[in-house]
């Protein structure tokens, strides 16, 4: 039967025949029958956020359940290592090589590219205008003497939590290995090439683990940042909504010699039940089809090849006067070989490349969090401060970062520190936190002043990414005057991100999180993940 002559057939088990028997499913696998479901819960990059409602529509008119998670694309290689046991039915990380390095047991079909989006750098056009990039070829070298002269406040994901920063960190070294046909581990055992890399992430002003979130940060916090290392089309949505505060817009940067590309591969995870993959193929076929590529196109995303004909797009989306360069012959760095990428990784994270971080963690230990919470608290401590167990998830500290802890109830207690990831260093932090219990009431507010106390006696100098973790399960006895007041007039306040447990009152760690310009996660269905996922910030 051919593709373009077949009949509609009724059902989702018809629609699965239909892509077996044909090979030619992802071209359209017909309409559900009313009364026929499938429910998949899709895993996507935060960078996709604005195409929900486009997988939506699809689930209302095909009577599909669609339970879509946001996750960085590195907890997605994660996730698939565990195979058929992963939550997910469909990943959509926003690159390929995600799947290749997290796919070990092979369960994953049907992968293929919805769009592409090159990482630019975004750059507010009076500042590429200052540094004269406008209209001109930039390198990763320009970047590096740019910033290192302070003319140019950057920031970017973090390479070991998010794609984007992941993909920037690899053009970074492919460029600064001299541009070779590939990236080899013989290049990233380069003494200049690993000093050189490491002098330009030591300038990157703020880190984040989402790319969607760093664009958010940036657009908020406008006056703090001149550009941002993110996808082209997380430029354009951050220049749409400056351009409606009234704000200067931000230029695209396309690095010469070190420009990467999204490929975001959607693929299905095969548990053996063909309704869910015949869902699949059909909201596979419905995203690449003609009419909907073009909708995706109008949101900023290249649809389709990565080249695109400039008179078939929309230039108030893809506008060049915001440096959207259409017309550009898109030569992505290759992806290096799996070991390769695995041990360009491992080198950011803890071989000293990345900006180090001094991380305060202000646990709750007040009388609620007795039994359950307390060990939660210390299981998630033991997988950021233990190297192994951090490891798993690129979250390892390097040789040069701080950790200070301080426990509260109705007041802070004594503050505790480690330096650099010496195991018996980080093994006498976490022998204090397991002598730690829990008792007495919640004071959320003196235990951020105490931590931002503690970092102001350290001297920590702009050379370290800062950060406040603030874990707690309660309402807050205190006010947050004293705690505003001590952040008033501060150039760029300590990020106090907060994670809630039990009754916590996510109004007060908003607040506080707010105020900083960070965020709040959800620690009540798992206190190590949200842990983690706080971690995966600084």
């Amino acid at each position: 039967m051919r593709c373009g002559l077949r009949r509609r057939m009724p059902g989702l088990a018809a629609a699965a025949l239909l892509a077996a028997a044909t090979g030619c499913g992802e071209r359209g696998a017909g309409r559900f029958l009313p009364g026929a479901s499938a429910r998949l819960v899709v895993v996507a990059g935060s960078e996709n956020k604005e195409l929900e409602p486009i997988l939506q529509r699809f689930a209302r008119r095909e009577r599909v359940v669609l339970d879509i998670r946001y996750k960085g694309s590195v907890e997605m290689m994660l996730d698939l290592e565990q195979g058929r046991a992963n939550e997910a039915d469909v990943v959509w990380p926003a690159h390929s090589m995600w799947i290749s390095l997290g796919d070990i047991h092979k369960v994953v079909r049907h992968a293929e590219s919805i769009l592409h989006s090159p990482i630019v750098f975004g750059v507010k056009r009076s500042v590429a205008q200052r540094l004269g990039w406008l209209d001109r070829e930039v390198t990763v070298a320009d970047i590096l003497a740019a910033a290192e002269g302070g003319r140019l406040r950057f920031a970017m994901t973090s390479a070991t939590q998010s794609n984007s920063g992941a993909q920037g960190y690899l053009g970074f070294l492919h460029a600064l290995a001299g541009s070779p046909d590939v990236l080899l581990m013989e290049h990233l055992e380069d003494a200049a090439v690993q000093r050189k890399t490491a002098r330009l992430l030591q300038q990157v002003n703020r880190s984040s683990g989402s790319s969607g979130w760093l664009k958010d940060l940036v657009v908020e916090r406008y006056d703090q940042f001149d550009a941002m290392v993110n996808y082209e089309a997380m430029v354009i949505e951050a220049n749409r909504e400056l351009t409606a505060k009234g704000l200067e817009p931000m230029v695209a940067v396309y690095p010469a010699d070190g420009l990467a590309i999204a490929d975001s591969p959607m693929g299905y995870i095969d548990k053996g039940d063909a309704a869910r993959e015949a869902a699949f193929r059909a909201l596979q076929a419905h995203l690449k089809s003609p009419a909907i590529q073009q909708e995706i196109l109008s949101l900023g995303r290249r649809a389709g090849i990565v080249g695109l004909d400039a008179s078939a797009v929309d230039r108030r989306v893809f506008n060049p006067e915001w440096g959207i360069d259409v017309a550009r012959v898109i030569s992505p760095v290759p992806v290096p070989a799996e070991p390769v990428l695995r041990r360009a990784l491992e080198l950011y994270q803890e071989g000293g490349l990345r900006k180090p971080s001094a991380t305060v963690y202000c646990l709750d230990f007040s009388g609620s969090m007795k039994g359950e919470g307390e060990a939660q608290i210390k299981q998630a401590m033991r997988l950021l401060l233990d190297r192994e167990q951090a490891r798993r998830f690129l979250l390892q500290p390097s040789g040069r970062d701080l950790h200070l802890v301080i426990p509260f109830d109705r007041a802070p207690r004594r503050v505790a520190e480690a330096r650099g990831n010496d195991p018996a260093e980080l093994g006498r932090l976490l022998a204090d936190i397991d002598a730690t219990h829990a008792e007495g009431g919640t004071d959320i507010y003196a235990a951020v002043q105490q931590a931002l106390q503690a970092l102001a006696e350290r001297r920590i100098s702009s050379d370290y990414s800062v950060a406040v973790l603030l874990m707690t399960d309660g309402r807050s006895q205190g006010d947050d005057g004293a705690l505003r007041q001590a952040l008033h007039g501060r150039e760029t306040a300590v990020p106090v991100f907060g994670i809630t447990f039990g009754e916590a009152s996510d109004s007060q760690v908003k607040r506080i999180a707010a105020l900083t310009g960070a965020r709040v996660f959800d620690g009540r269905s798992g206190l190590v993940q949200a842990f983690r996922h706080a971690k995966g910030y600084n």
